[in-house]
């Protein structure tokens, strides 16, 4: 699998169920001028996936808050999704989801930015997609592996900062901590101050 990072987003047009619970079709270019964090899950009615899509939804909020929009993808029906939505929680549902859900029945999204297993179904992939329509982030997980919304929301924070700043992110970055000028002198007073931090 190749990646997707500093690429155009792979368009995609395809039925969604819709935070209302209606149905209605999704373009990525309906997004354009908003950050999309597109994430792909293997199947409905499964066990990791609605942590995950549950998890998301809780975190909806902040990630609008930084003008992102979610959105999830499996190789169901939408159909199937509004079904899962309208089993409760409790009896392995999701209850109401606070984002368009995608329906890649014909599998078309899910080859195009290359998470699907030999058995036809997406890993968890990940994708934050820029205003622009640039994917600026991936990471795909094997289908055991839950994914981390804390770090998802992270990388946006990280991207956003970057873009407004023009300072770089060092590891395990989060917000008000140091960042580094890209440049060899300047990048001197991140590594001086990180140092004094340490030692303190």
């Amino acid at each position: 699998m190749s990646s997707l990072v500093q690429k155009v987003a792979p368009s995609f047009a395809c039925q969604a169920v819709m935070a209302d619970g209606s149905f209605q079709e999704v373009k990525l270019e309906d997004y354009r001028g908003k950050y999309v964090m597109l994430f792909f899950y293997p199947l409905d009615f499964t066990f990791v996936c609605p942590t995950e899509i549950i998890a998301f939804s809780d975190a909806n909020a902040e990630f609008a808050k930084r003008g992102v929009q979610l959105l999830s993808c499996s190789i169901d029906s939408h159909f199937t999704h509004l079904a899962w939505r309208q089993r409760a929680r409790s009896e392995g549902g999701l209850g109401d989801i606070a984002y368009p859900m995608l329906a890649d029945l014909n599998r078309q999204i899910g080859e195009a930015y290359g998470v699907l297993t030999d058995g036809g179904v997406a890993l968890r992939g990940s994708f934050l997609i820029d205003k622009d329509g640039v994917v600026r982030h991936q990471v795909v997980n094997d289908l055991p592996l839950g994914r981390s919304v804390d770090e998802a929301l992270r990388m946006v924070d990280a991207l956003q900062y970057f873009e407004k700043n023009g300072e770089v992110c060092p590891a395990n970055w989060k917000q008000g901590s140091l960042t580094i000028k890209p440049d060899p002198q300047s990048s001197r007073e991140y590594f001086e101050k990180a140092n004094l931090q340490t030692a303190g």
